[in-house]
């Protein structure tokens, strides 16, 4: 018996040993680490502009008819004004009514171009809730160190700053050897929209035969990632790609009649077995590539106590999925994922339904296509009888490659503000313009260079949006070695 003991007490010893030793030697990949030359800006001068660009309504809706479009025309009018020496050096394009395209004509035609995307639309502001603003919302008010307004995180911070970064480059005389676009979409905010600018700028590039070496647009951002004793530091995620996006409305027909006389299951009765189905029987989760690098980049950079764990990650991927799928922002990183939204009865209280509908939202992750996703509906419900109706979609994105030189070049820029900083893929739960860029470029990339932490995250699209007045110098810094690194030769 002491025998069997020692030889359990050896074998945990040496596992212990082992995962030291494993753990030991589980080190960061090597970051690029260049310390870039210091950039000239005019932070104050970014920071106004933005204040002034958050004062022009430019809210899209999904009805072109319900746009203020001469909102958006005096928005063109203060870029010209703000900006005098890109609209004097540079070529522009309105685009379908309303978006904007600009060509900064580099000196080798023979170099596929770079593009820099924006979108100058925002979403309303909820009716309602006016009044919880602690500034009026389209204000651009300066205040408390911050930016106060809506577009001020998404997305007209990105867009001037863009154009600052451009703007100042010209100041200095610098001259790119690639061509330099800048698309600035309309009506991004509007999902899956049948009248997308962006749809309209690619489908323009495609028509004339261009090429683009790279693309960025917004997406991932720098977010503060501080555990007490195990990591303290910044993740930087680019994302590589975006989820899809289908709204399926499910019906089903009943009798209907008086409400005091009620069958067993009324239409909304039957529709609610129909959503327990849908629930209950989830798409199936799965540990794609991306997070993987993601937890390995995460897990190399903890503390030792946490590392004897994180050196482990490899066999402990289908614990991790486990976990995930009980987190709703883990489960979206590994799943496609299932959001009933919406219900429709009867248009009476005493009145049964005749036809009664649910909408259900599907973000699909790639290589989950809408067929698919209608294909499960149908297998995982029971009731047979109900009708099925695509209402609008838009297919995942493809994946980009984490070893192109417009990858690197992110990695480089961001690893030189913050030399600790994770940089690392990313899967976009929402959609942006990029997607639509897929068309003319393989390269397409996803990333605002501002800091933000969870709390100003979840104001965009919110009440109190507001974006850190520190954080603008350093996101026109950020478009000017961009535009050098990729543009310059």
């Amino acid at each position: 018996m002491k025998l069997k003991t020692k030889a359990i007490l050896g074998a945990l010893g040496a596992v212990a040993a082992t995962d030291f030793i494993r753990a030991a030697e589980y080190q960061p990949d090597k970051q690029e680490s260049v310390k870039l030359p210091a950039e000239n800006v005019d932070a104050d001068r970014a920071a106004e502009h933005i204040s002034k660009a958050i004062q022009y309504k430019t809210v899209s809706y999904p009805d072109p008819d319900d746009m203020d479009w001469a909102e958006f025309e005096r928005f063109h009018a203060f870029l010209d004004e703000a900006y005098p020496l890109t609209a004097k050096n540079l070529e522009k394009e309105i685009v379908d009514r309303a978006s904007l395209l600009y060509r900064w004509k580099g000196t080798d035609s023979s170099l596929e171009p770079i593009a820099l995307l924006a979108h100058q639309d925002v979403v309303p502001i909820s009716k309602g809730t006016e009044q919880d603003w602690e500034h009026e919302p389209f204000s651009g008010d300066i205040a408390d160190g911050f930016i106060w307004g809506r577009g001020a995180m998404d997305m007209k911070n990105h867009l001037i700053c863009v154009m600052e970064a451009v703007e100042t480059l010209l100041e200095e005389g610098y001259q790119p050897v690639r061509d330099v676009y800048l698309c600035f979409g309309h009506n991004e905010e509007i999902v899956a929209s049948n009248h997308s600018g962006a749809c309209a700028i690619a489908e323009l590039f495609k028509s004339r035969g261009i090429h683009l070496d790279c693309v960025i647009d917004e997406g991932g951002a720098i977010l503060p990632l501080n555990i007490k004793g195990i990591i303290n530091g910044f993740i930087a995620g680019i994302g590589i790609a975006e989820k899809g996006y289908a709204d399926f409305e499910i019906t089903v027909e009943t009798k209907g009649g008086h409400s005091s006389q009620p069958p067993k299951h009324s239409g909304l009765g039957q529709l609610a077995n129909v959503i327990r189905d849908l629930e209950n029987n989830q798409f199936k989760a799965e540990m794609l590539p991306f997070l993987t690098e993601l937890f390995d980049k995460i897990g190399r950079r903890v503390s030792l106590p946490a590392k004897l764990i994180t050196c482990n990650l490899p066999y402990l991927n289908p614990i991790i999925k486990e976990i995930l799928k009980l987190i709703p922002p883990g489960a979206s990183l590994i799943r496609t994922t299932t959001g009933v939204t919406m219900a429709q009865g009867s248009p009476a209280a005493n009145v049964l339904p005749q036809r009664s509908s649910i909408v259900v939202n599907f973000r699909a992750m790639p290589g989950t296509t809408t067929k698919d996703i209608e294909e499960h509906i149908h297998k995982v419900v029971k009731n047979k009888k109900i009708k099925v109706e695509c209402l609008k979609a838009k297919e995942a994105s493809n994946f980009s490659p984490t070893d192109s030189r417009a990858f690197k070049a992110l990695e480089k820029i961001t690893v030189s503000d913050y030399p600790e900083a994770i940089v690392a893929p990313y899967l976009v739960m929402g959609g942006t313009d990029a997607y639509y860029y897929e068309r003319v470029c393989e390269n397409v990339y996803r990333y605002s260079p501002f800091i933000a932490d969870t709390k100003l995250l979840l104001c965009t699209h919110g009440t109190n949006e507001r974006l850190p007045l520190d954080t603008v110098g350093e996101a026109v810094v950020f478009f000017k070695r961009y535009i050098k690194e990729l543009a310059g030769c």
